[in-house]
């Protein structure tokens, strides 16, 4: 009877790859959309309505937040329906959104439609679902799983500016929209949520990595004696998980890392073109950064199955600083690349060690809300960052205060990457 079962579960196709194309489909959309399009949008958009850019970047600043700060409740949402049911009604509320910016006339209607409702919907349908889908669906084998997924953010910055440039300039900024809609309906709604992704293996009968076992119990003991990466012996509840200063730590990584990001890549091409390169140069550089990311996510996902998380987020967080210091001082062509490709490639790997650290120390079953929790930091964060580079380059009439303030935001994020250890209960 028991080789029986043994041997229809060896025939038994393990789904989680396919599971992971489909969040990695939806997060390839939504990253493209809530993000990367908006550097082509805006311009187009000014001179459509000739709005400024400051009221048209606001639109961006409106989405990034409707996206981060909801993330204590997305996760519950996640943990309640499961990310596929979130997938699904996250799209269509980026559809409608997308939509509705046909009819835009008035600057409201871009902080409603793209600001709120495609931010939004970009939350509940992106990260933390599609990252719950691969910490569903693997153990031994996350880390690599989860670069693969978060690599395709990346290719998502080098796409999605080119198609919507192509479109504006063939069909004009108005039926850009629908089509940007109608992406987002084959490629995250249909494909990626209703035919691909399945919440986890037990929905299917079948276990984490695909590992030949019935019993959840075999499968941990599969995990702990195959793999030397720490992984959690107990399943943490949201509650436990506010306690321990781990959880405090990596959050404090993570923002550090948001903050550093976005403040700099927002301001980067202004800077370049202040120290005397051209705008040539400048856009290059920016360009860099996300194909970086791209080696470095998928660098990250596949020493992860050799090395802690902990070690690989130290390892981040010291070439995220060095590549600061150089950026700080660099007067030559040769070090303003070498910047973007180190802090590329820190940013990258560093975007995958937070999943890998709450899958990792806090296990699969409260995943979601306490990703959702420590992610709502990171986004006030990166809603901080900008302004303050701003405020300060407006008073001084130089990025360098500002910059040096970054690179000790992330130092700090280096000494939290260091002291944050798997957590303990006793605490």
């Amino acid at each position: 009877m028991n080789g029986n079962i043994t041997d229809t579960t060896k025939k038994r196709h393990f789904y989680g790859w396919q599971a992971l194309c489909g969040a990695s489909l939806v997060y390839f959309t939504e990253c493209g959309i809530t993000y990367y399009a908006y550097g082509v949008l805006l311009p187009a958009m000014c001179g459509e309505y000739g709005w400024s850019r400051a009221a048209v970047g606001a639109g961006l600043s409106v989405c990034v937040l409707s996206y981060g700060l909801p993330s204590p409740l997305i996760g519950i949402s996640i943990a309640r329906f499961g990310p596929r049911a979130n997938v699904i009604c996250g799209s269509l509320l980026v559809i409608l959104g997308l939509v509705a910016m046909s009819t835009m006339r008035a600057i409201w209607q871009l902080y409603l439609f793209y600001g709120i409702m495609v931010g939004l919907g970009g939350g509940f349908a992106g990260y933390i679902a599609s990252t719950t889908v691969v910490n569903n669906w693997f153990i031994r084998k996350r880390s690599l799983a989860m670069g693969l997924l978060m690599s395709a953010g990346g290719v998502a910055g080098f796409f999605f500016p080119l198609l919507t440039t192509g479109l504006i300039s063939t069909i004009g900024l108005q039926m850009t929209w629908p089509v940007l809609a109608m992406t987002q309906l084959v490629c995250g709604l249909l494909i990626g949520g209703v035919v691909l992704i399945r919440d986890g293996p037990e929905n299917l009968g079948q276990t984490p990595d695909g590992v030949l076992s019935l019993h959840a119990s075999e499968v941990k003991e599969h995990a702990t004696h195959r793999s030397r990466i720490y992984q959690s012996p107990v399943e943490w509840q949201f509650k436990e998980a506010l306690r321990p200063p781990t959880t405090w730590l990596i959050a404090a990584v993570c923002s550090a890392n948001s903050f550093s990001v976005v403040t700099v890549t927002s301001h980067q091409v202004a800077y370049l073109t202040d120290i005397g390169f051209s705008p040539l140069v400048a856009a290059i550089t920016l360009g860099m950064i996300p194909a970086a990311s791209t080696v470095g996510q998928l660098g990250f996902g596949m020493l992860g199955t050799r090395f802690e998380v902990g070690s690989l987020a130290i390892a981040g967080c010291l070439l995220q600083v060095i590549a600061l210091l150089i950026l700080s001082t660099a007067k030559t062509l040769f070090l303003i690349y070498a910047y973007a490709v180190l802090f590329g490639i820190s940013y990258g790997g560093l975007i995958v060690a937070l999943p890998l650290y709450v899958g990792a120390y806090y296990g699969r079953t409260h995943y979601a809300q306490i990703l959702g929790l420590v992610l709502s930091l990171t986004f006030v964060a990166d809603a901080t960052g900008p302004i303050m580079a701003g405020a300060i380059h407006d008073t001084l009439g130089t990025y360098i205060p500002a910059f040096l303030i970054i690179t000790a935001f992330s130092m700090v994020g280096l000494i939290c990457a260091i002291l944050a250890r798997p957590p303990s209960r006793s605490h």
